[in-house]
């Protein structure tokens, strides 16, 4: 069954045994009290009836709305009235250019997409087919663009509609943004920050409800003209505008609150008039009413801003949502197979996964946005890697689908070469670069901002020793072996042997997996005493570590850098710094360094404070965040120094 084609006839023979549903049909007489009375005055009288019958039909009006991806049925398009008729032809009327060859949406997922062909598929799976040319960009500076041979470059260009564009504020980098994503190119952003954070998350926004707008009217138009025919007994060639499921567009983040503030922003971008569930939303999203976050309550300065920008709110990480977008409403918590939107954390995804066993509703998924990618890698990255596996895959069910309107790229299996994928993250690391290699395989082409560093140096205490040293491997497999050879048979004996380096030493190491075979052999060498921190201690652990190590009592003190993604505490009682390897979160460097001098009462001479940090050239993202690009290209160049000094 692993063969597309025979798994699409299996699910059509499926389609085709399953009875059709037969339809309600809702009956809203013309004048209410034309209704038979008797049963209405039996359950409470004729106002009963009438609010009951009125509920009924702005039930199967919200219903019938929902046609983002199914699209509507020829019985729900028909029986619109006129104000109804009207609302349509004025969103027509503003988006007038949907189906012109020129228009971005019509090109991209339009039936049969020009540069959808069976070379650019192909050469899109190999990382090594992909050309690379450095451009800059308004507002966006330098940039990777990446394209196919042969393949037409899109132009960057958004039409948004009026009344969508309206609601956002407008500023250079958000339109910038827009054009960009208006491209339906794949996007690696790589320089998140605070003060832009909202930019991006309203630019993605916008650009979804446009792409929403634009499939819903396609769909409704395309409802009309078969109706018409319908009626005419004219031929008509087929509609082909829909994918198998409806969901449309998959947002991934690592914690509610994120999830939060892209609702919000959602929500206040929607063209609709009312939002349904709104305070479910924030009773399970936000904060317990009356919970006084300390982060947020805390006096400027006592948390750094990017972890009270991370933390602040509630930090679940198991949650996901379905959101249908209707003409006249937006309604949170909807069922997956009835929403246009699915947001979600990739672990809240990977639990339905294990409890259904399937994930038809990610077959049609055309956007992809996965905001705070740095977050994430502090998450089980495997999470979002199987995630990336059930993407725009074959259903193993109909769902009601009609597969005379299907488009042929869904039913060749072709859709994740058509996907737009935006990724958002403040840094780079090798698992996002790997992501952006492997798994976009967007034929428009990808785009990846590029940025050149200055480094944390500065933000380093004055007069602090720090040694950079190199070590060889002969390939990206046999790093982490070498790196931890070096450390067990040089980095460890030497600091062994010294009698400042053998007290008050911490040693960081970022991975974890790294981090249990350090622990490991460090409980088999002999004279090494030592206490150990990692995301999984407990309060009373961490404690007790602390306090042990800042006492003297444990010489050593080994820590992960997820332990300070979560936890951000300033440990005293530290003079010898080695770092296993750098954090991928540059900052996470100068503070570090800076714990010696937490304690103000404590008095210590920075010439007593040192640092010693292992790197390879595997190291080249996290090296050139914190030493700057310039000294970073000297200090992997081939045939150069092994040992560098900074003080």
């Amino acid at each position: 069954m692993s063969d597309p084609t025979v798994k699409l006839l299996t699910l059509l023979n499926v389609s085709a045994a399953k009875p059709p549903n037969p339809k309600r049909q809702r009956l809203v007489p013309s004048n209410l009290e034309d209704a038979t009375p008797t049963k209405a005055r039996k359950l409470g009288g004729l106002r009963s009836k009438a609010r009951e019958v009125e509920r009924e039909a702005r039930e199967a009006a919200v219903e019938s709305e929902g046609a983002s991806g199914r699209g509507e049925s020829k019985d729900d398009e028909t029986a619109r009235g006129p104000e109804e008729s009207k609302a349509e032809e004025k969103l027509e009327e503003e988006d007038k250019d949907d189906d012109s060859p020129q228009d971005a949406f019509t090109a991209h997922f339009g039936p049969t997409p020009s540069h959808l062909t069976a070379a650019s598929t192909a050469a899109s799976l190999t990382p090594s087919s992909w050309t690379s040319a450095s451009i800059s960009l308004p507002e966006l500076g330098k940039v990777s663009r990446l394209t196919l041979p042969d393949s037409p470059t899109p132009p960057l260009s958004s039409t948004i509609a009026p009344k969508l564009a309206a609601s956002a504020a407008s500023s250079a980098l958000h339109t910038a943004l827009l054009n960009m994503l208006g491209s339906y190119q794949d996007l690696l952003y790589t320089r998140t920050t605070i003060d832009d954070h909202e930019t991006l998350r309203e630019a993605s926004c916008l650009h979804i409800h446009n792409h929403l707008q634009k499939t819903r009217r396609r769909v409704l138009k395309n409802n009309e003209r078969l109706a018409h025919a319908a009626s005419s007994s004219a031929d008509t060639p087929p509609a082909l505008d829909q994918g198998f499921t409806r969901p449309k567009a998959l947002i991934l983040l690592p914690f509610r609150n994120s999830a939060l503030r892209w609702l919000q922003t959602f929500m206040r971008l929607s063209p609709t008039q009312q939002t349904e569930h709104k305070s479910r939303l924030h009773n399970e999203y936000g904060l317990p009413q009356g919970t006084v976050d300390k982060l947020v309550s805390a006096p400027r300065g006592t948390y750094p801003d990017d972890h009270v920008d991370t933390f602040a709110g509630n930090i679940d990480d198991n949650f996901r949502m379905g959101i249908k977008v209707t003409r006249k409403s937006l309604k949170l918590f909807s069922e997956f197979y009835s929403s246009d939107v699915i947001v979600s954390s990739p672990l809240g995804l990977k639990m339905l996964f294990e409890k259904d066993k399937n994930a038809d509703y990610l077959s049609s998924i055309e956007i992809l946005a996965i905001d705070q990618l740095d977050a994430i890698t502090m998450q089980n990255w495997e999470h979002l890697q199987e995630v990336f596996s059930y993407l725009n895959v074959l259903p193993k069910d109909p769902h009601g689908c009609d597969f005379s309107r299907v488009k042929p790229w869904y039913l060749d299996n072709k859709a994740k070469h058509l996907r737009q994928t935006l990724l958002f993250s403040s840094y780079e690391t090798p698992e996002i670069r790997a992501l952006f290699s492997r798994q976009l395989v967007n034929v428009a082409g990808k785009i990846r901002t590029e940025t050149r560093y200055d480094g944390v140096l500065a933000d380093v205490p004055k007069g602090i020793k720090q040694t950079f040293t190199r070590f060889e491997c002969s390939s990206l497999v046999d790093e982490p072996d070498a790196r931890f050879k070096y450390f067990t048979e040089k980095t460890l004996p030497s600091l062994l042997k010294s009698a400042v380096a053998s007290s008050s030493t911490m040693i960081f190491v970022p991975s974890y997996f790294d981090y249990v075979r350090v622990r490991n052999h460090m409980r088999k060498t002999p004279g090494v005493d030592f206490v150990a921190l990692n995301e999984y201690s407990t309060n009373q652990d961490i404690s007790r570590a602390r306090q042990a190590f800042f006492a003297g009592k444990k010489p050593f003190l080994l820590l992960t850098e997820r332990f300070h993604f979560f936890r951000r505490y300033k440990i005293r009682g530290s003079l010898t710094h080695v770092l296993y390897a750098l954090p991928d979160h540059a900052d996470y460097y100068p503070e570090i360094l800076s714990f010696p001098f937490a304690d103000a009462e404590a008095d210590v001479d920075e010439g007593d404070v040192s640092a010693r940090v292992l790197f390879s050239r595997a190291d080249w993202l996290r090296l050139e965040r914190v030493v700057g690009t310039k000294d970073a290209k000297e200090m992997v160049k081939e045939g150069g120094e092994e040992r560098f000094t900074f003080v």
